[in-house]
């Protein structure tokens, strides 16, 4: 079942399943039941510091305003958490499903030692490895593991993977299948699952390192606890949402699959009217399958929010009933436009907020979590603080265009999540970092065309100063680029490599965007006619038709001329017409602010999808 069909049909499921119920945080009840709260985050990907959003609120007056508010920050989390668990009154269990590393400024400077030292302020009963966990390597993972687990710390986190086979012995020692967590004299197994194909293809796990079958590892870790006698099962998912609902239909034995990957907003409509968007409800509910219900939770992105999830398990381990919502952590500052609100409105803001139930969430900054950050912060700051350009306007960060993928990824809200542009042709962010591609290009040693992966690029910029920390926030890893000679042929079929790649490979970060390219998608037709019409722009600004035997040299990241995210075309490039020019990719978008100054989102002809059509 396609993966737009498949999540269609679940969500009618979850609907004919019944709302779950709000519970209570309660010890076990008589012996017959047992309550469990479970308090999670995915996908903080080093972003440790608040960020800014624009949140719809409601004045003194009653009128709907764009108010900018603080965003997340992991000291928010870590308080949110604290006070979550306090209010749980027992049976807690704190959980992070994978990708802490690789975004920001803090991993460039610390490798992982600042978010392993955020996360032990929280100190997760267990951590499930994402893809971007293996981005430097085994060893870096081992690396930043060993900053988890400090000689002498208090705070030893389980790291999971039941699907990983690593090559070397270190990781072997430090990553473990599953773990059995006890409360209220209650077994807990909790079984951490990472994304294979993702892995092994869009991050860079060690030759030998293998990642096996996510459904296999998962069946296989349940049966070994089942035969443990442990009824309550979780499994630690980095795989993506809609690979959580298709799993949890093929399992015998999962209670709750709490996830990560896709960077999914869950909740109610509710939500909306404060400028989010969620994909589905917070819990989606789905059944296994011998037909006992299995509850699937994320909570979204960047430590923006903590996701609440209450289970009431009955006497055999079964989920009688499960509620809660994800808190988007929020600070208590407001500004509409350049300038604070008046009083009466800020008053009128704080109200609408505490009239979300919970779903906004003002939450201060935990001081244990400032104080461990604070030599990390003081190190990033010297290099975030340089001004090199700005932004005119808001500059969307979006993947793939349409109205049905990727449609909640900006921190910026409904501003870029509806935006008629990101719709149309796809995110403003990385088509200006394409631009930069070619451009820099052009400088040393030539180049026609750029290519690249959405997955590159990683934040929105919003409307004002873009500084050099911004830049390595949105373009995090450690890429350099390539100048390849290639054919109009071979570039049409990279093209279809990448489309191919979105339907049925490692997901929305392999979608293409080019700079001196154009092109038409159709993603409802089979490989190899899914992109059409494809432009070159000449040197004169013409745009003419490409060419199939012409030879274009093309600039593009290592990540994607190695094969990364199934570009198998340029994996195949033989070595006589494959350049490393040994530029730093984020060095070439830097060199590119500071040339334009001022960015503004390209004109719709300069987007490289000029038309775009859904699959069914």
């Amino acid at each position: 079942m396609p993966p737009l069909l498949t999540r269609k049909f679940l969500t009618l499921l979850a609907l004919a399943l019944g709302a779950c119920l709000p519970l209570a945080g309660q010890a076990a009840d008589d012996g017959a039941t047992f309550d469990l709260t479970i308090l999670h985050i995915n996908d903080h990907h080093s972003h440790l510091d608040a960020e800014r959003t624009a949140l719809t609120l409601k004045d003194a007056a009653g009128a709907a305003r764009k108010v900018t508010v603080e965003l997340g920050g992991f000291a928010r989390v870590a308080q949110a958490i604290e006070e979550l668990s306090a209010a749980a009154g027992g049976n807690v269990l704190k959980l992070h499903a994978g990708d802490a590393i690789t975004g920001d400024l803090y991993f460039t400077q610390s490798a992982g030692a600042a978010d392993a030292a955020a996360m032990n302020s929280v100190c997760f009963d267990a951590f499930a490895l994402g893809n971007h966990e293996f981005d430097s390597g085994d060893a870096g993972l081992a690396k930043f593991l060993g900053f988890l687990h400090p000689a002498g710390g208090k705070c030893r986190t389980p790291v999971l993977s039941a699907n990983l086979a690593p090559a070397g012995a270190a990781l072997k020692e430090l990553v473990q299948p599953y773990t059995i967590v006890r409360r209220a004299g209650q077994d807990i197994g909790i079984i951490g699952i990472t994304t294979a194909y993702k892995t092994m293809h869009a991050s860079r796990p060690d030759a030998g390192t293998i990642l096996a079958d996510e459904l296999t590892a998962a069946q296989a870790a349940i049966d070994r606890l089942k035969a443990l006698g442990v009824n309550k099962i979780i499994l630690l998912s980095h795989q993506g949402y809609d690979a959580d609902m298709t799993m949890a239909t093929q399992l015998d034995g999962v209670d709750v699959i709490v996830g990560g990957d896709s960077h999914t907003l869950l909740g109610p409509a509710d939500l909306q009217q404060f400028g989010l968007t969620p994909a589905g409800p917070y819990p989606t509910s789905a059944a296994d399958k011998t037909g006992k219900r299995v509850c699937i939770v994320q909570a979204w992105q960047y430590a923006y929010a903590v996701g609440e999830l209450k289970v009431r398990f009955d006497g055999d381990g079964d989920v009688v009933a499960c509620g809660g919502m994800p808190h988007i952590l929020v600070g208590e500052r407001y500004q509409v436009g350049t300038t604070p609100p008046a009083a009466a409105d800020a008053t009128a803001f704080r109200v609408g907020i505490a009239a979300s139930g919970g779903l906004i969430r003002t939450t201060a900054a935990a001081d244990a979590t400032t104080s461990a950050l604070a030599p990390y912060r003081a190190a990033k700051e010297g290099m975030n603080r340089q001004v090199v350009g700005r932004a005119a306007e808001n500059l969307c960060l979006r993947r793939v265009p349409g109205t049905q993928r990727d449609t909640t990824r900006s921190a910026l809200g409904d501003t870029c999540n509806r935006d008629a542009d990101g719709i149309n042709h796809g995110g403003a962010v990385p088509q200006l970092v394409t631009a930069a591609f070619l451009a820099q290009g052009r400088r040393y040693g030539g180049a026609d065309i750029a290519l690249q992966n959405a997955g590159a690029a990683r934040i929105d910029m919003a409307a004002g100063d873009i500084t050099i920390g911004t830049i390595y926030r949105l373009l995090p890893f450690k890429n350099l680029l390539l100048r390849l000679t290639l054919s109009g042929a071979e570039l049409k079929s990279t093209l279809e490599d990448a489309i191919d790649s979105v339907l049925h490979g490692t997901g929305s970060g392999a979608y293409p965007y080019a700079a001196g390219l154009r092109f038409e998608v159709d993603m409802s037709q089979a490989k190899g006619a899914r992109v059409n019409n494809l432009q070159f722009q000449e040197a004169d600004g013409r745009w003419v038709p490409l060419a199939m035997t012409k030879i274009y040299r093309t600039i593009t990241n290592d990540f994607t001329a190695g094969g990364g995210d199934n570009y198998a075309t340029l994996q195949a490039v033989p070595p006589a017409r494959r350049e490393n020019t040994f530029l730093d990719y984020a060095d070439a978008f830097l060199e590119y602010v500071k040339e334009q100054g001022t960015l503004t989102r390209p004109p719709a002809t300069a987007y490289s999808t000029q038309t775009y059509i859904e699959a069914p």
